[in-house]
């Protein structure tokens, strides 16, 4: 985004800076500490979270169900997709990555992930469900739910 809307020639009043960071301190620890929970690791860098969890939704033929309020999402970030017409959840995320675990290690999971500066807004964002075979739902705070489709091209041009 921070490109984006640098090449846009936008300006906010709130910083936008990048989210790059080094994420084998955190990747290593859950590796370590949860070595038999784990399920998969993805990175979104790669049409953001949507197509991430939509690849792994088909790979495994399995549904997956998120929590829009969940996701955490920088309101700055928030603010530049909607000026650009942008949905967040397909947006190259490099500072960041997808675990799908155990459910009921989770939040021993997130207590774990939270410790660390560079994953210190792990959440749980949703849940494998044998429900909707290959889809991804997501509910609102409002209680609708609407279908999270892959992204069809690439939404932002790429940098590298």
């Amino acid at each position: 985004m921070t490109i984006m809307i640098q090449r846009e020639g936008l300006h906010f009043d709130a910083p936008m800076e990048s989210d790059s960071r080094p994420l084998n301190t955190p990747v290593l620890a859950l590796l370590e500490t949860f070595p038999e929970t784990i399920k998969l690791l993805r990175d979104p860098t790669r049409g953001g979270v949507g197509t991430v969890l939509n690849e792994i939704a088909t790979q495994v033929k399995c549904g997956i169900d998120l929590e829009d309020h969940a996701i955490p999402i920088d309101e700055t970030v928030a603010s530049a997709c909607e000026v650009l017409g942008i949905d967040p959840l397909y947006v190259t995320d490099e500072g960041m990555f997808i675990a799908v675990v155990a459910q009921e290690v989770a939040a021993v999971v997130i207590q774990l992930l939270s410790s660390f500066s560079e994953s210190s807004r792990a959440a749980v964002i949703g849940q494998v469900t044998h429900e909707h075979p290959q889809k991804v739902v997501m509910t609102s705070g409002l209680g609708g739910r609407r279908v999270v489709n892959m992204l069809a091209g690439e939404q932002l041009p790429r940098i590298c």
